[in-house]
């Protein structure tokens, strides 16, 4: 299951990261949140994170009764916002897993990012008046994020990115989302790779080495790319982003065998898509 970032979405956007996993030989599922891409809603508004978890089991579901993939092997994939929600569809189904991505996940607030308590308090009073209001200051996410010119032209051209303002809401849910999971971040036992950029400005790389250092998984592993941004995917150079996707396909291809290999102990043989 894949899951694109705050704004983002899967037709397009998430496309090429699909054709790259579906050519190693993996069959991938995306859903756009409610409000984003081309689901309906409010364009992106999130009144409740975990309502927007909720969606996505509820689809990944619609795919595990699908008779031919009932027994595959099965991994989560999220991309910043996208690495918070398979953290939580983790949290919620912690044994149906065999392993998620995470690329530069939103799980933590960096210390130099810290919010003061008096800015919390203020999104929560205007939360119960201007809920969907688009007025919380924010950098240029997108300028931030992809390093590359053309790609960052190519993405600012998608009608189905949203490119506004956060909507005092979002902000709110996006800032507690974070909290929580901070605070839980032993809670998370299923094996993951997590990457991330070392010159990321959107999540800082601190936020990676937290969940690494706190979770209690037995497999996990960290991968740190000098010089590189958010957008490890999707913003950088052809032969950075050829890099990355080795290195998640390699991850991904190790525990589908390990998996294969233990279900199949027998002597029998299946193949994995």
């Amino acid at each position: 299951m894949v899951y694109a970032g705050y704004g983002m979405e899967c037709s397009v956007f998430m496309k090429g990261t699909g054709i790259r996993l579906a050519e190693a030989g993996y069959a991938v599922f995306g859903i756009d949140y409610e409000g984003h891409g081309r689901s309906e809603g409010r364009r992106c508004y999130i009144e409740s994170f975990y309502a927007l978890v909720d969606d996505c089991v509820s689809y990944y579901r619609t795919v595990r009764e699908l008779e031919e993939f009932k027994d595959l092997p099965r991994f989560l994939y999220g991309e910043s916002m996208g690495g918070a929600v398979a953290l939580l569809v983790h949290r919620k189904e912690p044994i149906d897993w065999n392993g998620a991505v995470l690329v530069a996940p939103m799980c933590k607030i960096a210390e130099e990012s810290k919010t003061h308590p008096l800015i919390e308090n203020i999104l929560t009073k205007l939360c119960s008046a201007f809920p969907t209001w688009k007025i919380v200051p924010t950098k240029d996410v997108i300028e931030a994020s992809f390093k590359d010119p053309g790609k960052r032209q190519e993405i600012r051209q998608n009608p189905y990115i949203y490119q506004d303002r956060p909507r005092v809401k979002t902000a709110l849910e996006m800032l507690l989302v974070s909290m929580d999971l901070e605070q839980r971040l032993d809670e998370v036992t299923l094996p993951f790779l997590v990457l991330h950029g070392e010159d990321d400005k959107v999540t800082d790389p601190s936020v990676s080495k937290a969940l690494f250092d706190s979770a209690l998984s037995f497999d996990k592993e960290m991968k740190l790319y000098p010089g590189m941004w958010h957008g490890l995917t999707s913003g950088e150079p052809d032969d950075n982003i050829q890099l990355v996707f080795n290195d998640i396909i390699g991850w991904l291809d190790k525990r589908s065998k390990s998996v294969s290999l233990d279900e199949h102990a027998d002597g029998t043989s299946q193949q994995h898509l």
